[in-house]
């Protein structure tokens, strides 16, 4: 063998080229999605500003109504945007139109694991301030990489952000 590669070889390498500059480019693009309406990220986390809202199948008052989100403060995910109209998902995936009007920027998270505790620093080897139930909604403080600082009927800590949804794994805040 000469060392000198074939064709074929360089060919098949222009073309994985090409394939992986294509894919980091794609990865670039859904990372930086913006809404059209607001230039926000999408998908984004809000949460449920009233007690009742209308999920619509499609993005107007004419459109039907599926359900009704009955759980004021539940985080939802929006994933589109049109006009005044938001299209969200909730934990279970189950989601729709809604008016903006109904939603809050607002953070908060649900508890997705039974009795969790909530810790006085973010850190394994800290006291527990409390523990919450499977469920609860809690209000969104701040973010390291690994924890959130929650707030929920007044007891505050920091947990693990693994047990939360309402939040990305790599979002931080302060």
């Amino acid at each position: 063998m000469s060392g000198k590669m074939g064709i074929l070889g360089r060919n098949t390498l222009k073309i994985l080229g090409a394939a992986l500059c294509l894919a980091l480019a794609s990865a670039v693009a859904a990372a930086e999605k913006r809404g059209p309406v607001t230039n926000l990220p999408l998908p984004r986390y809000v949460s449920l500003k009233a007690s009742k809202a209308n999920v619509r199948r499609g993005p107007s008052r004419t459109h039907r109504i599926d359900w009704v989100f009955t759980r004021r403060n539940m985080p939802l995910q929006i994933t589109a945007e049109y006009e005044h109209w938001r299209r969200v998902r909730d934990i279970e995936g189950v989601g729709g139109w809604v008016h903006y009007s109904l939603l809050s920027g607002v953070r908060t998270v649900i508890i997705e694991a039974d009795m969790l505790p909530l810790k006085a620093r973010p850190a394994e080897n800290t006291p527990v301030t409390a523990h919450l139930e499977l469920g609860v909604i809690a209000k969104l403080e701040e973010c390291t990489l690994e924890w959130c600082k929650l707030n929920a009927g007044g007891y505050k800590g920091w947990t693990p952000k693994s047990n939360l949804w309402g939040v990305t794994p790599e979002e931080t805040r302060d």
